[in-house]
């Protein structure tokens, strides 16, 4: 998926929705768990035994005036509070003036930029979360097939139907990523004339039968992270993202290919501000990875995208997030939305996470499909989104805009978010209980043919399950294996998080819409 710009390019004048404090989530949470009127919110927490946590004080720092990764001065609080949920006197972090002195920065036991936490016997050996070369020169990066014999895997039980429904959308996205990739860019009367009927090999990319692109490759930079982290960790992911743009991190061939300009963009603006923040901190550029120092991190400027930046690549990683964060919707809506915001910046891209996100939620949930795609969804759900409203052209596909004809009533494949969220939905509106033909439908509308149909793999393969997947497609699927095992890590990651929940303070990122 080679996503375009498109998008609002006026900057808007007034941002009221601006600031997400952890106790209005928190609130809303516990309001859900109580009187939502939809279907009640307690299948995957009750999974655990552990009720929904209390309201935490929150832990929100706003900074008045501070100095941003573009070099600007921001008005706005735009911290990027870890959403590790580790107590205080856990977190090992270096002093800010030592960092400024030059001292170097503490790495952290585990992988970049995570506060230390208390690990269980589960996190003693995942080294294969982080990026590895063949060669001293770092030329040769280990892909993910490479590690599917080293992963250990978590020492705890997860829910049966909860794990077969992550595996099922990490699955979903690369299946429909590898299906679409064999014709991307072809326009829609070339799959008129020559349909796409099965995984196939060679095509625009060159790849074999199977075999993923960026969109893939950015979902499991993202997992990665969340597991890394435990938890949500916006730099985090950029450096992931920035490792899969230079060397290939999590790449099915080894090499990055197919970056969208918005994304590429945006790693670039990030490496750029790395740049000038080892300068202005006196830190090592080396160790910019790593940063660790949480007063540093939450002063970093974690939004890298301008405004207007609306391609689809928000999206088409989203899964991870709302995976992870599944037991608390609200939290779940809100990092969706911030998870896309990092790199598109465009308010459309931000409310198309925020919505795609809820859906997965629900269909984690067990959400009929009915349900799912009613066109009341946002206003039955308004307190996971925190009643803030969804930009027109999102809540015009919220209301069901994809019930039409396809291709003939405009339904388009195309890598502008509105219309890449809108194909997918009417994908699996129109796919009759079937995953495969789904995910064939959306591909032969041509364009972004693996952008939209790995969107329509994230929320289909939620709803109908890893068992439900088509099984000759998915012995093709590369480094199936790993991504196995990486959503077992995922299912078990977002069970600890809600677990210490209770006892610690939760920290958001403000949004910066």
């Amino acid at each position: 998926m080679a996503e375009t710009i498109e998008g609002d390019k006026k900057k808007p004048v007034a941002k009221p929705w601006i600031v997400r404090l952890t106790k209005a989530l928190l609130t809303d949470e516990v309001a859900t768990s109580k009187n939502s009127s939809s279907h009640q919110m307690t299948e995957a927490i009750s999974t655990s035994g552990e009720k929904t946590p209390p309201v935490m004080a929150s832990s929100f720092s706003a900074m008045k005036a501070t100095k941003i990764g573009a070099g600007k001065i921001s008005t706005q609080p735009k911290s990027i509070q870890l959403a590790d949920n580790t107590a205080t006197d856990k977190v090992a972090i270096s002093n800010k003036s030592k960092s400024i002195k030059g001292e170097k920065n503490p790495v952290p036991h585990g992988s970049p930029s995570c506060a230390v936490i208390q690990t269980s016997p589960s996190h003693a050996d995942k080294t294969w979360i982080d990026i590895q070369f063949h060669d001293k020169e770092k030329t040769i990066v280990k892909k993910p097939d490479e590690f599917e014999n080293e992963m250990n895997e978590p020492d705890a039980l997860i829910n049966e139907e909860i794990l077969n429904r992550i595996q099922g959308s990490m699955a979903g996205l690369g299946l429909g990523d590898a299906l679409g990739a064999y014709v991307e860019f072809r326009p829609r009367q070339y799959l008129v004339d020559h349909p796409v009927t099965d995984l196939e090999s060679g095509g625009t990319l060159g790849l074999t039968k199977g075999q993923f692109t960026n969109d893939t490759s950015m979902a499991l930079c993202l997992a990665n992270s969340l597991v890394a982290c435990h938890g949500f960790n916006p730099y985090d992911q950029l450096v992931r993202y920035k490792w899969w743009y230079r060397f290939g991190y999590m790449s099915s061939t080894g090499n990055c290919f197919d970056i969208g300009a918005g994304t590429c963009q945006s790693l670039r603006e990030f490496e750029r501000r790395q740049k000038r923040y080892a300068k202005e901190f006196n830190i090592l550029f080396a160790d910019m990875d790593n940063l660790s120092d949480r007063t540093l991190l939450e002063i970093f400027d974690i939004y890298c995208s301008e405004d207007g930046v609306a391609g689809n690549g928000a999206l088409t990683r989203l899964a991870p997030v709302p995976l992870f964060f599944h037991r608390f919707p609200a939290i779940a809506v809100e990092y969706s939305g911030v998870s896309g915001q990092i790199t598109h910046g465009d308010r459309k891209a931000y409310d198309a996470c925020r919505y795609y996100g809820a859906l997965i939620v629900a269909a984690l949930h067990g959400y009929t499909k009915e349900q799912l795609l009613d066109h009341e969804f946002y206003s039955k759900h308004a307190e996971w989104f925190r009643n803030i409203p969804l930009h027109p052209g999102i809540q015009s596909i919220a209301e069901g805009s994809y019930k039409i004809d396809g291709y003939n009533a405009g339904i388009r494949g195309k890598s502008y978010i509105v219309n890449a969220l809108e194909a997918a939905l009417w994908a699996f509106w129109s796919d009759e209980g079937s995953f495969k033909k789904g995910a064939l439908a959306v591909v032969n509308l041509g364009d972004d043919t693996d952008g939209t149909a790995a969107i329509y793999g994230q929320l289909a393969g939620a709803y109908y399950g890893y068992g439900k997947l088509p099984e000759r497609w998915l012995q093709h699927l590369y480094a199936r294996k790993f991504m196995e095992k990486l959503s077992k890590w995922l299912g078990y990651e977002g069970e600890c998080w809600q677990k210490r929940y209770k006892d610690t303070g939760s920290y958001l990122p403000t949004t910066n819409i």
